[in-house]
Formats: C-alpha cells, structure tokens, sequence
C-alpha cells in the first residue's frame, strides 16, 4: 500500500476568486450588447439618409459581439496553479528525467550571439544535476560567428556554473545577472565576484569584436575541429548539415573548475540547400528532436527562444511536479511558462507587456483543458511531441536517455547526428505532419499544441512568482507590427484551414478551448471592423450623418453603458495584471494601432496565400536597436522613422479624425444632441492618436514621421472626404 508521502500531491490548483462578479458584469453586458443589436436591426433608416453607413455600422458591432462571446471562453473560471518541490525531492531525491533543452537562433545581426550565449548559460546552470541536462543550439543561420560563441561560452561555463550554484544566484543569465546587480551581493566575495564579471565582459568583447569585423582569428580556429566546418563557399542558406559535440557530459573529463560535471553542450546547423524548403523554426525544431534522439534522447524537452534567458533556477523542478504525479501526471504533455520580458518601458509604451494575456487569458484556457504552447519556455515530454496518442494505460519511461554508447566515440555520434538533419532525411516521412512540430503554419507553435490535445493529452499553465523567463521585447513600432503582424497571420491561417479549432476540435477538446484558441486565430479578423469604426462614424460627423442615439434618447443608455463597461473592466484587467495606468492607455492606442495595420497586413497575406498569390515567409524580429533609438525608447517616445504602408495607414486615420473633430466644432448649428456620442467616439481617437500628431508636425529627430508619409495620408485624406455616407 502506497503511503501517506506517496499519495500527497505534487501541484495543487485553485480557482481564481471574483467570478461572481465578473459573470453579473458579463449578463449585464450581453444584455447590453443585445440591446445595442436590436436598435441597429429596427432603426435602418431609408435609402439616402445614411442606410450603407448603419448597415455597416450593424454588422460591426454584430462582429464585435460574436467576438466578445468567444473571448469569455477563458474569462469564465481561470485557474492558478501551485508545485510542491520539497515533496518532488523527497519523493524522487535524485533519480529523476533528464532534460534536453533546445535554444533556437536564426541570424548573427537580428539576434546578437552575445545575447544568445547568456541564454545559453542560463539554462546551463539549472537547480538540476548537470549529468542530467543537455543543451542544444540550432543556428539556422548557420554562422561561424555564432559557433564561435559557443565554444567562448563552452568554456567560461567552467566557472559561470560553479559561482551560480555556490552562492546560489539569480537570474543566471551573467547579462542580466551583472546590470541587475550593480555591485557584488553582499554573501559573495568581492574579488571571485569581480574576477567573473571582468572574464564575462573580455569574454563578450571578443564576441562582439568577432560579430562585427565578421571573421574569427585565425588562432582560434585551431583550438577546435569544428571551425574546419566553415570554408569561403559556405551561406546561411546553402551548407551542409553541422552538428559539434562542444562539452559532452557523459565524458569523466568534461568537468568544471570544482570538479562538477558539466551538461552536454552541442551546437546545431541542419542542412540548407536553396532547392529545399526548410520550414523555418519548425524545421529547425524537429531537426533537434532527431538529432539530441542519438545524443542524449531525454525523456524531457525544454525549448526556448534565444532572447529568453531562464530567470528562475528551478523552472525544471517545477514542471517536473507535473509530469511526475502520481495522479494527473500520465494527462499532461507540456507544461508552458508565460512570456515575460525585461526591457519593457515603464509604461509599457508599445503595449508589449502581454500581461493580460499572461494573467488572464491563459489561466482561463488552462482551465479549459490546455493552455496554448506558445514556442518558448515551454517543457514538453519527447514521446507526445513526436506524435503518441493518449490513452490511459500508457506510462512513461523517466529513465530513458541514452546511457552507453558502446564502442562509438563523439566523432561517430556527430556523424550519425549529422545525417539525421540533412535536407532530404524527412522526405517521404511523417515528419512536420503526424512527428514533431507542423509545418505550413508562421505560427507552427499554436498549430503543434492544438494537434496534441486533440490527440487527448492536456496541458497545464505555470506562472511561478519569480518569472520562470525573462526576454527581450521589441523596442520599436515598425518591430512590435512585425511580431503581431507574424502572430496574427499564422492565427488567421490556422483557423481558415482545416486545422480551425471548431472543426479539427470537433469532439475531441471542449468547446471552451475551441472558442479559446479562436481568440488569437481571428486576431487579423478584428482589423477591417476597427478600421470601419475608427473612420465612417468621424466622416458622418462632418458630412451630417447620424450613426448613433440621440443622447437625450433612452436607447442611448446600453451604448455608453457597453462602451463604459468594456472600457472599465480592460482597466481593471490590465491594472490588476500589473500594468500601469498610463500603460493602459498606452495599451488602448497600441491595440487600435495593430489592428488598422499588423492585423490588416496578416489577414491580407493569409488570403493572398490561400489564393496562391504568395508564399509563407519568416521574417526575425530583431533583438537590437541603434543608440537613438533605444534612448527614444527608453524616454517613452514613438519611433516611426520610416516610409512604411503601415505607418501611412496610421497617420492618415489620426489625420482624418482631426480634421473630422475640427469640422464638427465649427458646425455650430449641429443639433449636438444627435451627435455627441459621434463627437466623444471622435475625441477619443484624437487624444489617443496626440503621439502621432507630434511625430508629424513637432518632432525633428529621426524618429519623426518624414514628411513623405504626412503627403500621402493628405491625399488618402483627400479621398475618404469623396466617399459618400449615404
């Protein structure tokens, strides 16, 4: 019979309080809401007077409405989840899985190998025993520079490892762990403190010296057989397959500077020939999973992205109080830790914080049967990701993990690896379909979750109180577009497929979760709404067209009541999430932004591939600005800097309700009654869009909206002023 210790929980779920309220605020909306409907449907008024207008108006809100219902699928009963590490230890002391973390890059200039090798060092120096942990790196770039890196952070990790575990510090990423710091902490020695820092920054001036000349010194190349890899033919996107063995942890001799095993460290390039597609991070994923299968093959596998250091020391021992109880273990596939980030302005100005996703929608989907695997801080068990299916009677083997590898030495692994990441190994396979993370898909992250619970497992969400990941958040507005832009395509993509949730779910996850993970799939749905809403009531304004209630009028009441409501509770959402309240404006002018441009651009190009007028591209969002621009971003001042599409767009909807607000003010025989709500729904826009208005007439730095873009939005300007409400 099993003891008291061995029944005891290893995690424990709790439901987060408040629900009774927020479902009376969610009745009193919906009743609101078909009020709203109801006026529209009963009130057309007659050819002429402004009937396409109020149609249009009616089948927005109609929009908005369904929308509104789908996005309390995870509002509803959100859940938190607590470990118990000391019963994990008790339990199991030492005999636990080993993990395989994967760490993906994919070019030296967006993604600085300076900042990749403290990710790597991060997640090198785990609370875990280090026999244990097996790191790896793809470099989709394939980069010498990159691999250069590597074999630097290879060999500082000889006293990084020990110095973190001896004093136990936190984060463990040296970046982040010596800008926190300042000055050493008062339990470490002064000198051994000091002496690490000064290797860390020799260390990362020659990186950094290396990166930016291009080349690596020639005495270098000969201190290890991996540089010979690299001759004057070789291109980031024609090489062949490159696998080095950079510390291998089986090894007695691969020991730090206390005589501690270190992990296996292994730096990846798959194959790229121009005449093979290579499925971008998916590609390079599964590429990981078949080469770390002859390596190491642990039962565990983390996978973060390279700008995500691991900010807390036991994230593996947490995931693991998962996976390993004994009552609801055998159920989860992946555990996924929120995507935190560490560069973000104090009032989140570019609304990159993600907290209200992080602190409300994702606890909801958790409740719903799974949260989404969003590509990084995510744990996963290695059987599920290459494609099991649930069923009860299945048990996991933690044990497993190549453990002897007979007569080969690492020079005949490298070359099995080797062969497992070529071009042609995955054609004629399951791979990218039924194995290993999906293709076809920007978003392969959201698509490769969505197929693991339908094949019955669930997943659970983990937000500790200390950030399991830190990351960094795009600093400017053309690379926040670009982030959502990506994010909204793949969504979009994913639910015109046949992989949408309501159909490839049907019968197999919950409706909840199926309306959930439709949240984010009609993201790029949301811009042509907004578009119509932030526009035709501000053109009505001055060409005298009422689209709304009279104030004076009853019906006026669940307008503003709608309107007041969904403002009030996204404030108290993001505050309670940690926002500030500035942050919160912030957040509303940035989601107006990316639905008029990053989601308008992704909903089009979704289309566009659909019709067979383009293929899927990847496009990195990078991970550095110039010296102007970071200090524009760190004084909380909009960047826009550039001639894009997107910023015309922007600039020529901010003009338009400026011109529409000055317009109606001179109107003064307007009967104001008729069109205040107009007139306020006008102002709003305008005093949100005041960023704007001072990058284009104001400013003189280069951050600034060049002119060029002012002229265009003029003559678009121009013709909205022709295009008749009637």
């Amino acid at each position: 019979m099993a003891t008291e210790t061995n029944r005891r929980r290893l995690f424990a779920t709790e439901k987060m309080g408040g629900r009774a309220v927020y479902r009376f605020q969610a009745a009193t909306m919906a009743a609101g809401i078909l009020l709203v409907l109801y006026y529209r449907a009963t009130r057309v008024p007659a050819a002429g007077e402004g009937r396409a207008a109020w149609v249009g108006m009616l089948a927005v809100e109609l929009w908005y409405a369904v929308y509104w219902v789908i996005t309390q699928s995870v509002r509803w009963c959100p859940i938190r989840r607590r470990t118990f590490k000391d019963r994990l230890a008790e339990r199991y002391k030492e005999q636990l899985p080993g993990v395989d973390i994967f760490v993906c890059t994919a070019d030296p200039h967006s993604e600085p190998p300076s900042l990749v090798i403290s990710t790597i060092l991060s997640v090198m120096a785990y609370n875990y025993p280090s026999e244990k942990i097996s790191v790896y790196l793809s470099d989709d770039g394939g980069s010498i520079l990159t691999f250069y890196a590597l074999w630097e952070a290879s060999i500082f990790a000889k006293k990084w490892l020990p110095f973190c575990k001896r004093y136990n510090i936190e984060p463990r990423s040296p970046a982040a762990y010596f800008s926190e710091s300042g000055g050493h902490h008062n339990l470490l020695s002064r000198k051994e403190w000091s002496f690490i820092k000064e290797l860390y920054e020799e260390m990362t001036e020659r990186i950094d010296t290396a990166v930016m000349s291009g080349k690596i010194p020639e005495e270098i190349k000969l201190k290890h057989k991996g540089f010979d890899e690299w001759n004057s033919e070789i291109t980031s996107k024609n090489h062949q397959p490159i696998v080095q063995i950079l510390i291998d942890g089986k090894s007695q001799n691969t020991v730090d500077d206390d005589g501690n095993v270190l992990p296996s460290l292994v730096y990846m390039a798959r194959e790229k020939r121009p005449q093979y597609h290579h499925n971008f991070k998916a590609g390079a994923m599964n590429a990981l999973i078949r080469v770390s299968s002859v390596i190491s093959d642990n039962p565990v596998i983390l996978n973060v992205d390279c700008d995500m250091y691991s900010n807390n020391s036991d994230s593996i021992r947490d995931a693991l109080c998962f996976f390993l109880d004994e009552e609801m273990g055998h159920n989860i596939a992946f555990v996924q830790y929120p995507q935190n980030y560490n560069n973000l302005t104090q009032n989140n100005i570019y609304g990159n914080s993600l907290n209200v996703i992080n602190y409300v929608e994702m606890p909801g989907l958790d409740s719903a049967g799974g949260c989404l695997y969003i590509g990084t801080g995510c744990f996963h068990r290695r059987e599920i990701l290459c494609g099991r299916k649930f069923s009860k009677d299945y048990k996991e083997d933690w044990n497993r993990g190549i453990k002897e590898r007979g007569q080969k030495n690492i020079n005949e692994i490298e070359q099995m690896a080797k062969s497992l990441a070529t071009c042609s190994h995955e054609l004629g396979t399951q791979w990218g379909d039924e194995i290993g993370l999906k293709y076809g898909c920007p978003v392969e992250d959201v698509i490769t979750g969505l197929a693991i619970h339908c094949r019955g497992w669930k997943s659970v969400y983990m937000s500790p109180q200390r950030a399991a990941f830190l990351g960094v958040a795009p600093s400017t507005l053309a690379q926040t577009l670009l982030q959502h832009k990506r994010w909204s395509e793949g969504n979009f993509t994913i639910f015109l497929s046949k992989y949408c949730s309501f159909l490839f779910g049907h019968g197999k996850i919950s409706l909840q979760l199926q309306m959930g993970y439709c949240i984010y799939g009609l993201w790029a749905a949301n811009s042509l709404p907004t578009l119509y809403y932030v526009m035709i009531p501000s053109l009505g304004l001055v060409k005298g067209t009422p689209l709304f209630p009279e104030i004076t009028s009853t019906w006026a009441t669940p307008f503003i009541y709608v309107f007041c409501t969904r403002i009030i509770y996204g404030l108290y959402e993001a505050l309670l999430s940690g926002d500030t309240l500035k942050g919160c404006w912030n957040g509303q002018r940035m989601w107006m932004i990316r639905r008029i441009t990053s989601y308008l651009y992704g909903s089009i190009d979704t289309i566009r591939k659909l019709l067979g007028l383009s293929k899927m591209s990847f496009e990195v969002t990078a991970k550095v600005s110039d010296g102007d621009e970071a200090k524009r971003y760190e004084q909380e001042i909009f960047e826009f800097g550039s001639s894009s599409p997107e910023c015309v767009i922007i600039t020529t909807v901010a003009l338009l309700n400026f011109v529409c607000l000055v317009g109606g003010l001179s109107l003064w025989n307007m009967p104001w009654n008729v069109f205040l709500l107009q007139f306020i729904l006008c102002g709003m826009i305008v005093i949100m869009n005041i960023p704007i208005y001072e990058a284009m007439l104001l400013r003189k730095d280069k951050g600034s909206i060049p002119s060029s873009v002012t002229l265009a939005s003029v003559g678009f300007l121009m013709l909205a002023f022709l295009v008749p409400i009637v």
